[in-house]
């Protein structure tokens, strides 16, 4: 195998890894985690305290995982031809890429204000704060799910048309 091949392999599997990292976070949080917690103790304390734990350690993951796909993004995107620049609309793969870069940022910004701006040091959180970070943790999976489908589009485009 080739370094260049090997290299590509790396820097793929390292970009698959932060999107397991960030976005399946995210889905386990939605999906599992939050549901048997509120099932388990109803919407008492406790399920703010366990979500707190949980960010806690998460965070930290998904702050590396989003420099991380930074990079390995960039990493990939200039390997392919039709690639016309960050937040190029150019071609179908260019505009894929750029809309899903746009909805990354949108995904970044949510990230920052549930983990800094609704956690007010020192202070108990109210119920308004606990109610919009669920609807933003909501709005960043379901971010996340089309960050996704846009990651598959991209990569059928780069593939090209299927042979007939």
């Amino acid at each position: 195998m080739a370094t260049q091949q090997v290299v590509f392999t790396l820097v793929t599997f390292l970009h698959d890894l932060f999107t397991v990292v960030w976005i399946g976070g995210l889905f386990t949080l939605i999906l599992t985690v939050l549901p048997a917690a509120k099932k388990v103790w109803g919407p008492g304390p406790q399920v703010k305290q366990l979500l707190d734990a949980i960010q806690k350690r998460l965070s930290p993951l998904v702050y590396g995982s989003i420099v991380g796909l930074a990079l390995t993004g960039l990493l990939l995107a200039r390997r392919n031809p039709a690639f016309g620049g960050l937040f190029s609309f150019a071609n179908p793969y260019a505009a894929g890429l750029a809309a899903k870069h746009l909805l990354m940022l949108a995904m970044v910004a949510v990230t920052l204000v549930r983990s800094v701006a609704l956690r007010p040091r020192g202070l108990p959180r109210g119920p308004r704060p606990e109610k919009l970070s669920l609807a933003l943790l909501l709005v960043n999976g379901a971010l996340g799910l089309v960050v996704l489908f846009l990651s598959a589009l991209t990569a059928a485009l780069a593939a090209g048309p299927p042979a007939a």
